[in-house]
């Protein structure tokens, strides 16, 4: 495993985060607590140390299972973050955006579900037009300050309202969001245009999601556009195909033949090739899969041959921010 810093926090993580998103029961693809206990240690055993959850996956079980597997290593060695926003109960409309009241209770219920009386990474899931940012940075502070938060990270928004928010921290002196958590990947990359500088110039710690294009880059596009994956991506408007994202697909498949590799790897390599990116978010219900990641980490590729993937790219729709 290869480490790096994460932004200016000062932490120390793997250059892969474990995305725990398929650990629960709220969906039949999702592994259960023994099978996301086996792929929680081999991480470990790969040498990851960093985790990423989120209140909302499988309505707070992926938390409980994480916590519950980490309880038995040294805490101090692992890094773990979660996330606030989308709604826990139906029944309670407090229990999503990012008020005082949300966060102050959704952290407290994380908490417990994890096990934990700190977690190192608290992340705003969404940007929440209803709440005034000041009174979002003031309760993610207060959080910092009584010791239930290291440090505070936003995920998918508009860079002028990542901007606006670093600004309101630091006018007002409040924590500072650390991290960005963005869609990124080979077939999508116009967080290149605007989000990914800004992150480059505060120095933000950023975390890719979905760095394989939920599969689209994992196989050829003819066989992925068939799956109920490929249709589930294309009914919620990721615009993977677009853009030139069918030709890109094509050239993963040819340097990855060249290379004796995966085309996953291909994928997850051209990730780490990338300055701004601090560890993308591998997200799998497979130990091969996360395997396969690992070793990605050893694959050279060229300045040619990365100007060759990327060339076909063309802008397409802004998508991630729902």
């Amino acid at each position: 495993m290869k480490y790096t810093t994460l932004g200016s926090t000062g932490v120390t993580v793997s250059q892969i985060a474990l995305g725990c998103m398929s650990f629960g029961s709220s969906d039949e693809w999702m592994l259960d607590e023994d099978e996301s206990r086996e792929l929680i240690e081999r991480a470990i055993d790969l040498g990851i140390n960093f985790f990423d959850t989120a209140n909302v996956y499988s309505g707070g079980e992926s938390e409980e299972i994480l916590g519950d597997v980490l309880a038995e290593y040294d805490r101090d060695e692992q890094v773990v973050a979660t996330k606030v926003y989308f709604q826990m109960d139906e029944d309670d409309p407090n229990s999503q955006g990012l008020s005082r009241k949300a966060i102050e209770q959704e952290l407290s219920n994380s908490l417990d579900r994890l096990g934990m009386e700190t977690v190192d990474l608290y992340q705003i899931h969404r940007w929440d037009d209803d709440t005034p940012v000041e009174q979002t940075l003031r309760a993610l502070d207060d959080a910092v300050r009584r010791g239930q938060v290291r440090h505070i990270g936003a995920s998918s928004m508009w860079a002028y309202q990542f901007a606006e928010a670093l600004h309101t921290s630091d006018r007002l002196g409040l924590e500072r969001f650390a991290t960005m958590q963005n869609l990124y990947n080979l077939v999508y990359r116009e967080e290149e245009r605007e989000m990914l500088p800004l992150c480059d110039r505060e120095g933000i710690g950023v975390m890719p999601w979905s760095p394989l294009g939920a599969g689209f880059l994992t196989r050829p596009h003819e066989a992925f556009e068939e799956t109920t994956r490929g249709e589930h991506e294309s009914s919620i408007g990721r615009p993977y195909p677009e853009g030139g994202g069918r030709e890109i697909n094509e050239r993963v498949q040819e340097l990855a033949a060249e290379k004796g590799v995966k085309m996953a790897q291909i994928a997850m390599a051209w990730q780490f090739h990338k300055d701004w990116v601090t560890a993308p978010i591998v997200g799998t219900s497979s130990i091969e899969h996360l395997e396969d990641a690992v070793e990605a980490l050893e694959i050279d590729l060229s300045d040619s041959e990365i100007e060759y993937l990327e060339a076909p790219y063309k802008p397409v729709p802004i998508s991630g921010h729902e």
